[in-house]
């Protein structure tokens, strides 16, 4: 449990049997999902956040490849100090560092991906498979958190996929709250399903690099993408400032 302890790995056990954390995320090419991570107490905050910052979700849909609701880094800065504490937590980043076998670093202050909520909420919200490219100069890791879990949506995950001589293994994951996912953004090709009529499915989607520089190119690709495909016009402003 992250947030209300030092010990980031407080809210799940493992027998003397098991894989350890990092084992398994190596053994699945940079991917680990982990059941019931955050306890209750902890995510009850973050959920009543993500639930107040409803208001401030911009909707976009991209043929052929993402329809869906987001909030930024920037309000969540602003508006959501247990979700930005979760994020900023120097046990949990350490004990990502040990996971992935990187001295990670959060994302800069100006970049709206940094840490994220995305909302699946009206009929067809969906993203189609990607990799989550880092336009940094170097690595960037992917850390998801269920917050909200109403819904058919599952984030399907095809593991070694373009590894020469390894077969591609399907997996799909249900991020009931609670649920964190860790993976490579540049390894990792995955796709949320689409949702239903009535469907609830809100996600906190965190970000750290092993780099915080990125090539004045890969910065104008960066704010096009995150403008036209996820927080809108007034979140490149708002970056810009």
């Amino acid at each position: 449990m992250v947030g209300g302890t030092t010990d980031p790995r407080s809210a799940h056990t493992e027998s003397p049997d098991t894989p350890s954390d990092g084992e398994r995320y190596w053994r699945q090419n940079e991917l680990l999902v982990v059941d019931q991570f955050v306890a209750a107490d902890s995510l009850a905050p973050m959920i009543a956040e993500a639930d107040r910052l409803r208001t401030k979700i911009n909707r976009n849909f991209v043929p052929k490849i993402k329809k869906g609701g987001s909030v930024s880094y920037f309000d969540v800065m602003r508006d959501a100090p247990a979700i930005l504490a979760f994020y900023r937590s120097p046990a949990f980043i350490a004990w990502l560092s040990t996971i992935t076998r990187e001295p990670l670093l959060l994302c800069p202050e100006n970049d709206p991906h940094a840490c994220a909520l995305y909302y699946y909420t009206e009929p067809g919200d969906h993203i189609g498979y990607h990799y989550d490219k880092s336009f940094y100069r170097g690595k960037r890791y992917t850390v998801l958190l269920g917050l909200v879990e109403n819904s058919s949506c599952r984030l399907v995950c095809e593991l070694f996929k373009h590894v020469p001589a390894r077969e591609t293994e399907t997996l799909s994951v249900h991020t009931v709250p609670g649920t964190l996912v860790i993976f490579n953004g540049d390894k990792l090709w995955h796709a949320v399903t689409p949702s239903e009529a009535g469907d609830d499915r809100v996600v906190l989607s965190m970000e750290y690099v092993t780099d915080q520089s990125m090539s004045p190119l890969n910065r104008i690709v960066s704010k096009v993408k995150d403008t036209v495909a996820y927080f809108g016009i007034k979140s490149l402003l708002r970056g810009t400032r």
